[in-house]
């Protein structure tokens, strides 16, 4: 399928499916100028004295006002991770090609006046940064962009690629994180390497976290005798798949694993989006937002 083409089918797949979804425009993430009210506070010099609350500072004895959510242009970034494990599908398309239809969406949905999006791409050395432009560009650049490295060591893991993004982004805005979170080395339980950089990155930044996963990563098929190869280091192991047993501590194994990185990203304060490369991405991706549209989405904390 030609660029062009695969960027056509998504923009009416955004338009039919999913734009109707999103209603009204997006918030600020800090407190500034702005006309709805955020937060209670008293009053000092300098507040604006149109704002002041006063039924609140009747009851209190004292001036209170209101400070009010700023509204601002949104600036996104989405973060695509293109290491070797990526290049892995058992359907009719690789994690990959979800990560990449899921950051071109993310682009076309957050198109709007003075809107912003730029693209950081995970390759196995470095981090290649797409200049911020508006969403309908950023995406046909995602869906333009050349195919990561199929194999290699990774030196460039997830946590160091997060550390990257905050020094490249350091206005407040919305982070859209695509990965497996499979972890170089292989680790199943936390905590993970990426978890206090995501942490911090959410501490300032409305953060959504989608993990893309392959059927095949969850449970193993009866099909005998097959060779595994890590695309990473190399290695290769032969494993009998015919035996019930190692078929069931793997699916158990692959449940904990998930279980681990949901637990991760929940207590970053991210949300989280799981994409499997045999879902109906429209559909999953629609319910998503209904979902974070009955949810008020956290604000970032304020500093001071």
């Amino acid at each position: 399928m030609t660029d062009d083409l695969a960027f056509r089918r998504l923009e009416l797949t955004v338009r039919r499916r999913i734009d109707g979804v999103v209603h009204g425009d997006h918030q600020g993430l800090s407190l500034g100028t702005g006309s709805d009210p955020e937060e209670l506070v008293r009053y000092q010099p300098g507040h604006d004295v149109r704002r002041i609350d006063w039924n609140a500072s009747a009851r209190a004895g004292e001036p209170f006002v209101w400070l009010t959510r700023a509204e601002h242009a949104l600036e996104t970034w989405a973060l695509v991770d293109r290491s070797p494990s990526m290049a892995f599908g058992t359907t009719d398309r690789e994690k990959a090609d979800v990560a990449a239809w899921a950051a071109a969406a993310v682009g076309l949905l957050t198109q709007g006046g003075g809107d912003r999006v730029g693209i950081g791409l995970i390759g196995t050395d470095t981090v290649r940064w797409l200049p911020p432009g508006p969403g309908r560009i950023a995406a046909r650049r995602m869906l333009r962009a050349a195919e990561g490295e199929r194999d290699g060591e990774t030196a460039m893991d997830l946590g160091a690629a997060l550390g990257r993004l905050g020094a490249q982004a350091p206005r407040r805005g919305l982070r859209v994180i695509v990965s497996d979170l499979l972890d170089p080395i292989g680790a199943t339980t936390g905590p993970f390497a990426w978890e206090q950089p995501l942490r911090k990155l959410a501490a300032r930044n409305d953060v959504i976290v989608i993990e893309v996963v392959d059927p095949r990563e969850l449970e193993l098929p009866n099909v005998g005798q097959i060779v595994f190869v890590d695309p990473e280091s190399g290695a290769q192991r032969e494993v009998d798949t015919s035996d019930r047993r190692l078929r069931a501590a793997y699916a158990t194994g692959a449940a904990s694993h998930r279980a681990a990185t949901a637990a991760a990203v929940a207590g970053s304060g991210a949300a989280h989006l799981v994409l499997r490369t045999d879902d109906d991405l429209a559909r999953v991706l629609t319910r998503f937002i209904h979902r974070r549209h009955r949810t008020p989405t956290r604000p970032a904390r304020r500093t001071r």
